[in-house]
């Protein structure tokens, strides 16, 4: 029997950012540093999703579960490097400089070396009656958010079969980047025009204004998220496109970091015509955008893999979600068409190829959101056990609960195991 116990920040539910999530199991402990042999080689463009994962999630293929989980460590960081204390100075910034990020967050072996320190900008303020008295972190309004890190040891280049980009984002932390959550209504983007094919009652492409703010706002001091991506991926294009071994892209996050990551991989994709393949591994996301927007990064050729507990209601927000053929259906008894239906703005769509895991039913909504919960559950899963069957045993097994720990008695390494 294993038992592994986590320690981590990575649930983005948690009203006080230093509380800790601990996480017992009795599967298989979650790898840390390089979490797998396993060569992809020439498939990794399958294993990126070229083919949109067909054959490989039910039963889970065991080289895709060693990735997802490889790529959950790099989302794990994002949480490990930020700094939660609000009595400290440098409270929403980086706590580890970039050259020994990734060995101080504890995946000292992966292979990749951080290039870029991202930062986003929120572009909700307070009201101004609420403004006296609030404490200087509480209308904090830029904070450190993830970073960009490339592949650059030449066995782990071969073992993947390219040379693999990450862009990491953690989730929601500071109290303006909740406020930024809670504006859930649905806006469009900027000079995106409908095909004529479409029709006039086309819905345009749209997504949450708030996740859309994060992305795009930017201070005084601070660029925007999107413009500090794209400074890095076109420097990187440069550095290394159309020579030597394939590039690829993929954009990882959790929670609030999940829809950072769509919208990253969509803004690539217009802003780059040369970009290379993009993937989006993410992790409890919550809905971005509208069926039009979703059919844009389809057209664009990027790929998403989400990853969902059943148990989790954050992947089930915000807004509602209206199937294609049950509006057809609805307008031949003269009901709302979909087209008007959109003017709410709160007509979503879910985007990409989900994988679906068998959550324990539970009250604790932060429990069911926890990334450390997440890989577990990915953990445990195998190419010899198809998800239907394992269902039933997943809810049996998994035990979560969630507690405050002192941050200064604990490593702030996110998992460690115990094994008996």
């Amino acid at each position: 029997m294993r038992l592994a116990l986590g320690v981590s920040r990575s649930s983005s539910l948690v009203t006080d950012p230093r509380r800790y999530t601990i996480v017992a199991s009795t599967s298989t402990a979650i790898p840390s540093g390089r979490p797998t042999t396993v060569t992809i080689g020439k498939r990794w463009r399958e294993y990126q999703g070229a083919n949109n994962w067909d054959g490989l999630l039910d039963p889970l293929d065991d080289a895709l579960r060693s990735e997802i989980l490889r790529y959950g460590e790099f989302a794990r960081v994002a949480y490990t490097c930020f700094d939660f204390d609000h009595s400290s100075p440098s409270y929403g910034a980086c706590r580890f400089p970039k050259r020994s990020l990734l060995r101080r967050a504890g995946i000292p072996d992966s292979g990749y070396c951080v290039t870029r320190n991202l930062t986003a900008t929120s572009g909700a303020r307070l009201p101004r009656w609420a403004e006296p008295g609030v404490p200087a972190w509480f209308s904090r309004c830029t904070s450190w958010i993830g970073y960009v890190a490339e592949c650059q040891d030449e066995d782990e280049i071969e073992r993947l079969g390219r040379r693999d980009i990450v862009i990491s984002f953690r989730g929601t932390a500071t109290c303006l980047e909740w406020l930024e959550n809670l504006r859930a209504t649905l806006t469009h983007l900027p000079s995106v025009a409908v095909p004529a094919a479409l029709g006039s009652d086309a819905a345009e492409p749209m997504v949450e204004r708030g996740f859309w703010s994060l992305f795009t706002s930017s201070s005084s001091t601070s660029c925007s998220l999107r413009d500090q991506i794209r400074q890095e991926i076109r420097r990187l294009i440069v550095k290394y496109g159309g020579r030597g071994n394939p590039l690829s892209l993929t954009v990882t996050g959790h929670s609030l970091g999940a829809a950072l990551a769509v919208l990253t991989a969509h803004d690539i994709t217009t802003a780059f015509e040369d970009a290379p393949m993009v993937t989006v591994v993410s992790f409890c996301g919550p809905r971005v955008g509208n069926a039009s927007f979703r059919r844009r990064l389809e057209e664009s050729g990027i790929k998403v893999l989400r990853i969902v507990n059943t148990q989790d209601v954050i992947t089930k927000v915000p807004g509602f979600v209206v199937e294609d053929q049950s509006v057809a259906e609805d307008k031949e008894n003269g009901s709302i068409p979909s087209w008007l239906l959109s003017k709410t703005g709160w007509v979503y769509a879910d985007i990409g190829r989900e994988l679906r895991l068998p959550g324990q039913p539970t009250a604790n909504v932060v429990t069911c959101h926890d990334l450390s919960v997440y890989l577990n559950l990915v953990n445990q899963l195998s190419a010899n056990c198809a998800l239907r069957s394992l269902a039933m045993q997943a809810a049996g097994s998994q035990k979560a609960a969630i507690t405050s720990i002192d941050p200064m008695h604990i490593n702030p390494k996110a998992t460690q195991h115990l094994r008996e």
